[in-house]
């Protein structure tokens, strides 16, 4: 049974608890699995039956497939463990935390020197701020194409 947990209601995002841990704990095992070269070039050379070599669940490794790392943390994935994955695809750690927010890199490193996104509006699930799901990659607007 999973405790009352209040953050639940904070958009956009996903607290890594214990429930979040054991959900995703094949997942990143994978994702650290690429910190060795050799396994790299074989997830690189064919990623799928890389992926079947792992006890993760389909869903999971679709959205690894789909580079969906919203998804994947939805599904259990820690950032830390993910970003394995981007630096795999030789991707910055602020490129793939642009493409989380549906901005480019650009965009987000200048929204991140000037302070991150606004509280207004993003206290809860239900306001109208940017970083309610239907203004992100995650939302509605992400759900549009599957």
């Amino acid at each position: 049974m999973s405790l009352d947990k209040p953050y639940k209601d904070v958009p956009g995002t996903t607290i890594f608890d214990a429930e979040q841990s054991r959900l995703g704990y094949h997942l990143n095992q994978f994702c650290m699995s690429l910190m060795k070269a050799a396994n790299r070039e074989r997830f690189k050379a064919n990623e799928r039956a890389y992926l079947d070599e792992w006890p993760m669940t389909e869903e999971q490794k679709q959205a690894v497939l789909a580079r969906d790392l919203n998804r994947c943390i939805a599904l259990g994935g820690n950032i830390y463990f993910l970003a394995k994955i981007g630096a795999t695809d030789g991707k910055s750690f602020q490129q793939m935390a642009g493409s989380m927010t549906g901005m480019t890199e650009e965009e987000y490193r200048d929204m991140m020197i000037k302070g991150g996104r606004s509280a207004e509006g993003n206290r809860y699930v239900g306001e109208d701020g940017d970083a309610q799901a239907q203004h992100q990659p995650q939302g509605a607007a992400g759900r549009k194409g599957h």
